[in-house]
């Protein structure tokens, strides 16, 4: 199944898609949190959609205000350099464990959302990814045990201001200004997706492929992702994972490509479908 978070009114709502244009509205228990979390934290997201598909409400997408798949996770982790060709463009030296950095929520948009070119900075870069979700929390996972705390995947653009990477040694400024990184376009069950290794990612910029890779070339297994972050702290249902992005990004090429307004970025991985948005300049506050 696929499921979407979206506005209703006040509310952060699911819907679980039927087809390419239309969704059932998904019945979330009561508590706090958006409807995503609170169904993830009750172990009912399939089960709930089920029972949406089998009712006679349907809505059309384009009507609804799309959010990102989870809009309101405990923690987005990111990882760096797990892709061999990707360290190799940028003349980075492999680690025995992935680099990580935290996005806050607010560095974050939905499919269809424009990605912001901020005022300080015209190098804005692409950065194609795969996203787990977690769907049970997870602490001390073994990695045997570990996909079974994923609810599901989804498409990820790291949306990453060059600059703002190499002020320090800390590369998390630049990805977190506002509207940077992009999430969805929704969920795909953990079931419904199957093998994440055999499936492949590819990113597109005003439609060129800029960035195309298999996701079993990951130096780092998502079992063993999860049971890295998972022996830091719990990890918590609706929690982000993004594995980390191949080769290809714009600041290692030559001549250099940035995204700029006007232009639109896709990333699509087999078994979810395409994430896309369009580039927008900050707007005068």
């Amino acid at each position: 199944m696929r499921f979407i978070s979206y506005r209703a009114g006040g509310s952060l709502s699911v819907g679980v898609m039927d087809g390419a244009a239309s969704f059932a509205p998904v019945v979330a228990p009561a508590g706090e949190g958006s409807a995503m979390v609170r169904l993830l934290q009750a172990g009912l997201l399939e089960e709930a959609g089920a029972a949406a598909l089998a009712s006679q409400t349907r809505v059309a997408i384009d009507t609804v205000t799309r959010l990102p798949v989870v809009p309101d996770p405990q923690a987005i982790w990111c990882a760096a350099g797990t892709y061999r060709a990707h360290l190799a463009e940028g003349g980075h030296k492999e680690t025995s464990e992935p680099p990580w950095f935290l996005r806050v929520r607010e560095s974050m948009c939905a499919a269809g959302d424009a990605i912001v070119r901020p005022h300080v900075s015209e190098r804005l870069d692409f950065e194609g990814e795969l996203a787990v979700i977690i769907g049970r929390p997870a602490r001390h996972v073994a990695e045997a045990r570990a996909m079974g705390h994923v609810a599901g995947f989804t498409c990820f653009n790291d949306g990453s201001i060059r600059d703002w990477q190499v002020h320090s040694t800390q590369i998390t400024p630049g990805k977190n200004f506002a509207s940077t990184g992009a999430l969805g376009p929704w969920l795909v069950t953990r079931d419904a997706f199957g093998d994440p290794y055999s499936k492949r990612l590819e990113t597109r910029l005003n439609g060129e492929v800029v960035q195309s890779a298999s996701i079993g070339e990951l130096m780092f297994t998502i079992e063993r992702m999860i049971a890295y972050l998972s022996t830091i702290c719990t990890l918590q249902p609706g929690d982000v994972i993004a594995t980390g992005t191949c080769a290809g990004v714009g600041n290692r090429r030559t001549p250099q490509l940035f995204m700029k307004p006007g232009d639109r970025v896709e990333v699509t991985i087999d078994g979810i479908g395409t994430l896309s948005n369009p580039i927008e300049q900050e707007m005068d506050q």
